[in-house]
């Protein structure tokens, strides 16, 4: 899984913020509270995984131009076979 420059950027800036929620969602876990440790944990998880696989509104108009050049473009192997 290779990521670009601004994707790299974005985890990062995730990171930033789950981090220090993961090592206090620890913290309450080993403290006995296990309900709310799971709880910011979770919440932690999530802060990093969801802007990778979730489709937001910025993401649509690159998604429509990337859809538009596969399509304009023909493949060279393509033309060649032909």
């Amino acid at each position: 899984m290779r990521l670009g420059l601004l994707e790299t950027v974005g985890v990062a800036g995730s990171l930033v913020f789950a981090i220090p929620l993961g090592i206090y969602a620890i913290e309450r876990m080993l403290g006995g509270e296990t309900a709310v440790g799971g709880a910011f944990l979770l919440v932690a998880v999530l802060m990093v995984l969801l802007p990778k696989y979730l489709t937001t509104p910025g993401d649509l108009p690159g998604m429509a131009a990337e859809r538009a050049v596969e399509g304009a473009v023909v493949d060279s192997e393509e033309s060649e076979e032909e």
